[in-house]
């Protein structure tokens, strides 16, 4: 993948794929440093599929028997000094208190750190998507400012009678990130 967002976009997608309601992405940038962490109350990994995760050849799909999102964005991470931590609680093991935790840090003077890229058409992916699903967005820059969007927020004020994958509500969507990037440039 040629720019980190579209690894946060696979990171999200493997939490819808695994049943969660809430999906939690967050951004924390400085001059240097750049962490991404995804949080989803999904059913989780057991401790055995935990360890092997990272494996090239562990997956959970049937089309094919390779997963190559998870070990590629470990290497990523680690080729610009930085790192990625998983944590997992599986909700076979843990019924009221299961999901995953993905966090990568990758140092971003590094000549091998891809550039963030269009993480606003990655949000508005996930949202348009699964627009029933819960994602709430924040994106600390290196300025101070802070870029947010939660979609329980936007449910809130439109009431349930409007789809969040409608045109008109991503094109406000849009917007509305765009004009907050602006804002804290």
């Amino acid at each position: 993948m040629k720019e980190l967002s579209l690894n946060i976009l696979d990171i999200a997608e493997n939490s819808v794929k695994a049943g969660a309601a809430n999906v939690s992405l967050t951004i924390r940038e400085s001059d240097t440093r750049l962490t991404f962490t995804v949080t989803d109350d999904g059913c989780g990994m057991t401790a055995d599929f935990l360890a092997r995760v990272t494996d090239p050849f562990c997956t959970t799909r049937k089309t094919r028997r390779v997963g190559l999102g998870l070990p590629f964005l470990k290497l990523m991470a680690e080729q610009t000094g930085g790192s990625m931590a998983i944590t997992s609680r599986a909700q076979t093991e843990h019924p009221d208190d299961h999901g995953t935790t993905t966090t990568a840090i990758f140092c971003k003077d590094h000549i091998d750190c891809l550039p963030l890229g269009d993480i606003v058409s990655t949000v508005l992916t996930l949202i348009q998507g699964n627009p029933q699903m819960n994602f709430t967005f924040r994106h600390e820059l290196p300025g101070g400012g802070v870029v947010e969007l939660s979609t329980a927020e936007l449910r809130g004020v439109l009431g349930d009678g409007v789809s969040l994958a409608a045109p008109e509500i991503i094109l406000w969507m849009r917007e509305y990130l765009t004009g907050a990037y602006h804002e804290n440039q």
